[in-house]
């Protein structure tokens, strides 16, 4: 399958608390990106205990101060259950699933022994308690996850990969079949309660939207390798991506929502323009005072 000609981006925040200065780096980012195509704004509220409606409509305003525009309407992924149902239905009838109904603390347990305990994206590997477990017996208290050994015997390969136009650009990165089962593991791709994860939703919605470039932070460059075997295994076509450097403070943290002094909403309230925004993240000169520091940001000298 192919995208069209046209080059899509989107901004995909949670409706989780208030939009910070990492967000806005994101969301400048692939606005630009998108020029002359499309930039689209998508709500990822999948976890409905954490998002209120607040927050989305803090979203929408403060996006358009910074002077950014969307297609409406703006897709919202608690809209979207039937989609991913389906694509679990899919995978489930492809015999790639199973029922876990371990919990962290299981899991820690089970990764006590010496040799075990690798971390991979989604925190310790999974060392596979559950996989001898059938769909058929599968629960509400259960998560679901992709068998991966399974999943790659099913496509024939024995690699998987994508592009990038930030890390070694017209390169493709792969990883083998041992080395992703090694450090990966067998990914959720439903969490209890949920229905989905961020990894099955953002692929089906990348699809669906025809998004053809993915622009987000490097933090989540490994995760990407989970999305091109989804992409795979669905028959979905693969967008290129950029993963771009993240905003971190004068400490070197990474910036999150619970650091309010770097507020979108706060900057604004102080008298902060969309210029000193862009400015902050190191896009141009800024002024506001609850801005990063000209060193406070990570990589700044960096292609974002």
């Amino acid at each position: 399958m192919a995208f069209g000609a046209v080059r899509r981006t989107r901004f995909a925040p949670s409706p989780t608390g208030p939009l910070h200065l990492g967000h806005a780096f994101a969301a400048l980012t692939a606005a630009r990106l998108a020029d002359p195509g499309e930039f689209l704004l998508r709500i990822e509220d999948i976890d409905r205990s954490r998002c209120r409606p607040e927050w989305e409509a803090a979203i929408h305003e403060d996006l358009r101060w910074l002077g950014l525009d969307w297609p409406q309407p703006v897709m919202r992924q608690s809209d979207r259950l039937p989609a991913y149902q389906a694509a679990l239905d899919r995978l489930a009838d492809m015999g790639l699933l199973y029922p876990c109904r371990c919990r962290r603390a299981d899991i820690a347990a089970a990764l006590s022994a010496p040799q075990e305990g690798l971390i991979g994206p989604d925190g310790p590997v999974y060392p596979g308690t559950c996989r001898g477990r059938q769909m058929e017996d599968a629960g509400p208290d259960d998560a679901i996850r992709l068998n991966l050994r399974w999943a790659f015997a099913r496509l024939g390969l024995d690699r998987i990969g994508f592009q990038d136009e930030v890390v070694l650009p017209g390169q493709r990165h792969d990883l083998t079949t041992e080395d992703f089962i090694a450090g990966v593991g067998d990914v959720v791709l439903a969490r209890r309660g949920m229905g989905t994860s961020y990894h099955l939703s953002v692929v089906v919605d990348d699809a669906a939207q025809g998004i053809t470039l993915v622009t987000r932070g490097k933090d989540l460059f490994d995760s990407t390798y989970i999305h091109a075997l989804l992409q795979a295994l669905l028959d979905l076509p693969q967008p290129l991506y950029h993963h771009h450097r993240l905003i971190r403070d004068e400490a070197g943290k990474r910036l999150a929502k619970r650091d309010n002094a770097r507020a979108i909403s706060l900057c604004r309230a102080e008298g902060a323009s969309p210029k000193d925004i862009a400015g902050a993240v190191g896009l141009t000169q800024a002024s506001c005072s609850h801005a990063l520091s000209p060193h406070g940001y990570s990589g700044q000298a960096e292609n974002p």
